[in-house]
């Protein structure tokens, strides 16, 4: 079984490669996907915005099989976000989870607009986003600088605290089987800035 630190180095040097544009692109033949057909070993969930710029096979250049990869708006936690996190953690082994936001999230931008009151209302269910998304945008207001992007960084960190608290993972954190750390994407500059690890 990988450990968390040798599973978080290698999303690390996966994103080094992907920034300075050397990709290998690992895992990504017939011979993986043979490999993978009667089992799954991914190394790390990773919890990500469901943003169409940010790619976590990408960006970590990791290949089938290698990430367990839940996505929605503002990586927004709901029962079946942690059912398939718990899922990936007690059934898979992985010891990695990573809370993966991104520079410019137009969700955490809709949530600091509502609260801020130039965007009262939401169509559809796209209100529940938001409000999933005021607490890290309450937590941050008052800071001097882009509000965008102090709430983008609160609400990982809030996801990341969410995610610890729940039994099944909280457990695993405190016998050391389990990590869970936040980072941030640059969708300019492709680097992931890890926060607080």
């Amino acid at each position: 079984m990988t450990t968390a630190e040798s599973s978080l180095q290698t999303l690390k040097e996966g994103n080094r490669r992907y920034v300075a544009g050397r990709p290998q692109h690992p895992h990504q033949d017939a011979a993986r996907r043979k490999e993978t057909l009667s089992h799954q070993r991914p190394f790390a969930v990773i919890l990500g915005c469901a943003d169409s710029r940010v790619p976590p096979e990408i960006l970590f250049d990791q290949g089938v099989g290698d990430l367990f990869v839940v996505r929605t708006a503002g990586h927004v936690v709901d029962r079946a976000v942690l059912g398939s996190i718990e899922y990936a953690v007690e059934h898979l082994n992985v010891s990695l989870v990573v809370v993966l936001g991104h520079t410019r999230c137009g969700a955490v931008t809709a949530a600091v607009q509502s609260a801020s009151a130039r965007c009262a209302s939401h169509p559809g269910s796209i209100g529940h986003l938001v409000e999933a998304i005021l607490p890290a945008v309450q937590q941050a207001a008052g800071l001097a600088g882009d509000p965008v992007a102090h709430a983008i960084d609160a609400h990982i960190r809030h996801t990341v605290e969410t995610l610890a608290a729940v039994p099944a993972l909280a457990e695993r954190i405190r016998s050391g089987a389990l990590r869970i750390v936040g980072a941030r994407y640059d969708l300019e500059t492709g680097k992931v800035a890890w926060l607080d690890s």
